[in-house]
């Protein structure tokens, strides 16, 4: 376009195009990422100075999918975009944890990221775009970005990797992995997966960073179209005198409180010592303010952690660095549940529930970038403010709870049942949480649906491995990572899968990015990990139970014509609704002739099966029916054997003897037990009371 630079280039067999100069002018960077006919718009800006006060990096991350991308309006009565989706809120995190890392510890000025989904053909997912779109924007901009980095999806479908597929290649594909990363680096992968081995995770990442590169360099000449210098990375050092003299005023013994393995206890600990040490550091530094001894404090106590597991080999608590804390597991804990149980690791707890229902208590999308349309497995993630000690409000689901819950959905979904009639929810409620709750919810949502007897592939765990380095680039590895050792370390490596492989996965850094050994490791870390997880998950439960649970309502499936869906359904629904009013069952009716019978007891079942199959069963001959006499005429009777389907009993049918009139035998309204005798090639039944009384007869003789 006129006004414009853009670059083009191929990643993953696709053209990609990033463009700038023309929206946007008065932001600090704007670009729009595009495949296609699927577009991405980015823009940043940043404040000028750091707000009073701040003492944290005031990143926001924005992402909105506009419905005029394809063509559409938004539903509902306002007709216009409301609150953000869980798909777009997903995508607004996908978008931050590999930007937040890459700028300085000490920067805090405010950044705002505002991508918008701005054309869209329907084919693919553009969470990566947004990644990218974000990354070249901030390229653009003299902001202190360690970048830029580049995002891709890659999927396996027959054995071949496919970058960026459409929905289609997604749906058939065994592995759905986004990765990005910087030129040389991992910075972040999320994904799930069909029980993969973890070579061929490693694989998949690899052929993925060959693709990242490409985007890598796209930025890289949009800036340099620009005319603008080289960007060079170089944060400001920080002031360490303050945290000097607090290591020599306490920092041995700070070593040792930081050995407590009690959470509350080391807290008050700590606490403590900083009370001690406050006046200390006052009488030397007199103009030192709350802010700055605040920061010196809290820069102390994650050099403490950090170096005591690199130079002193020893965590929280003494635990070894591959050691897991206590498990903690119990099913069955709640009555009126269709499933529950608990699941805990030391400090860490969970408790989950199950909730079966029927398939129209799926839940529903209207994305405008098209793919699955509902989804009937969902698993929702409850973070409350006790399960941390501390006093909250409770609002609307945060962005956290989202995402956390996302990762526990996807990571379970691969190991459910195929072809499975119920629509099922489970909930984790987080009651304590010292580290990778997420990954609990995993666990404790797993052995719930054991307990409520859905069969499951296989049991699933997930576990979560920490990353801790020095300044001379060595690093330590942790299993099972605390809260705040996840809080000073520089990962949080979590992978969910079965015995078989990997089913979901996550990694947050704090570092610009892992080197290839550090990936390999951290994966062998994790599949030992669960694999003893779930030796412990099956000494609690073996398997899931053969049974549903007392109160859990039941699905029976009945496969008919789908020629007679019809007939099933009846002019204006007369007929369905006639069988769930008489009975109180739910019928969900598909395309294919598969009808979900559910019921609250067995007899509202038998009785609604019972009525299924009547009205789409067909009249056979040679077989006798209790029939309904619904028209009479001077030469035989009209009977209703089945609901819908009525055939002729002719006056020489009536009896053995004969009859002068067929009123001498029945008027309509009447039962009439008869046979099928014939149905000629018109479809017309022919019926035989005489038949029928012969028949009585000689099975009495």
């Amino acid at each position: 376009m006129k006004g414009t630079t853009k670059v083009e280039f191929e990643v993953g067999g696709k053209s990609m195009v990033l463009e700038t100069g023309l929206l946007a002018k008065q932001a600090h960077g704007s670009v729009t990422c595009g495949i296609g006919d699927n577009i991405v718009f980015s823009a940043v800006t940043a404040a000028k100075e750091a707000r009073e006060g701040c003492d944290f990096f005031p990143l926001q991350v924005e992402y909105r999918e506009k419905f005029y991308a394809a063509g559409r309006f938004p539903g509902g009565y306002i007709k216009r975009e409301a609150r953000p989706s869980e798909k777009e809120i997903l995508t607004m995190r996908v978008t931050d944890r590999p930007i937040r890392t890459l700028f300085p510890d000490n920067f805090h000025r405010e950044v705002q990221i505002n991508n918008m989904l701005m054309s869209c053909d329907g084919t693919l997912d553009t969470d990566v775009l947004s990644v990218n779109a974000a990354s070249a924007a901030l390229t653009l901009t003299d902001l202190p970005f360690n970048g830029p980095i580049g995002a891709v999806r890659i999927v396996r479908n027959d054995g071949q990797w496919i970058i960026n597929p459409n929905h289609d290649q997604l749906a058939a594909s065994d592995i759905d992995l986004t990765y990005c990363g910087s030129r040389d680096k991992v910075m972040m992968i999320e994904g799930s997966a069909q029980e993969i081995p973890e070579a061929d995770f490693i694989e998949a990442m690899k052929t993925a960073h060959v693709e990242v590169v490409k985007i890598i360099d796209g930025q890289l000449e949009l800036r340099k179209a620009l005319g603008m210098p080289e960007k060079t990375y170089a944060p400001e050092p920080k002031d360490t005198t303050l945290v000097d003299k607090a290591r020599e005023l306490v920092g041995e013994k700070f070593k040792e409180l930081m050995k407590i393995g009690g959470k509350l206890e080391r807290q008050d600990a700590v606490s403590a010592l900083k009370e001690e040490l406050k006046p200390q550091m006052q009488e030397l530094f007199a103009e030192m303010t709350e802010d700055e001894y605040f920061h010196a404090f809290h820069d102390l106590e994650v050099e403490t952690v950090r170096k005591n597991v690199t130079e002193g080999g020893t965590r929280i608590g003494g635990r070894g660095m591959l050691e897991l804390r206590d498990l903690e597991g119990q099913v069955g804990v709640l009555p009126r549940t269709h499933g529950s149980a608990i699941f805990g690791r030391g400090e860490t707890q969970t408790i989950c529930t199950v909730t079966l229902g029927t398939k129209k208590e799926a839940q529903r999308f209207d994305a405008v970038t098209g793919g699955v349309d509902e989804k009937n497995f969902i698993l929702h993630y409850n973070f409350p403010p006790y399960s941390v000690g501390e006093v909250g409000r409770l609002g609307m689901t945060g962005r956290r709870e989202i995402g956390h819950g996302n990762l526990a959905e996807r990571s379970i979904a691969p190991v459910m049942p195929e072809d499975f009639p119920y629509t099922v929810r489970v909930v984790s409620e987080v009651m304590g949480s010292n580290g990778s709750s997420s990954m609990a919810s995993a666990c404790g949502g797993c052995m719930a649906l054991m307990d409520a007897g859905v069969p499951l592939k296989a049991p699933v765990a997930g576990i979560s491995v920490g990353l801790f380095t020095d300044d001379n680039g060595a690093s330590v590895e942790v299993i099972d990572i605390l809260g705040i050792e996840d809080h000073c370390g520089d990962m949080d490596f979590k992978v969910v899968g079965t015995r078989k492989g990997i089913t979901g996965f996550q990694v947050d850094l704090k570092v610009h990015g892992m080197n290839w050994d550090q990936v390999e490791e951290a994966f062998e870390i994790a599949r030992k990990g669960r694999c003893d997880i779930l030796d412990y998950m099956e000494s609690v439960l073996p398997a899931p139970r053969e049974d549903l649970a007392a109160c859990a309502p039941r699905i029976t499936t009945v496969k008919i014509d789908p020629d007679k869906i019809g007939a099933l359904i009846g002019p204006g629904g007369k007929h369905i609704r006639a069988i769930t009013d008489g009975t109180g069952a739910q019928i969900d009716i598909e395309e294919d002739g598969t009808v979900n019978i559910f019921a609250a007891d067995a007899e509202a079942m038998q009785a609604a099966v019972r009525e299924v199959n009547a009205l789409t069963a067909e009249i056979e001959i040679g077989t006798t029916y209790d029939g309904k006499v619904i028209a009479v005429k001077d030469f035989g009777a009209f009977v209703e054997c089945m609901p819908g389907k009525e055939g002729l009993v002719h006056i020489s049918e009536m009896a053995n003897e004969r009859i002068d009139s067929v009123d001498s035998i029945c008027k309509p309204g009447d039962a009439m037990r008869v046979k099928c005798i014939d149905i000629d090639n018109q479809g017309r039944v022919r019926l035989s009371r005489k038949a029928a009384l012969n028949d009585e007869a000689a099975a009495a003789e």
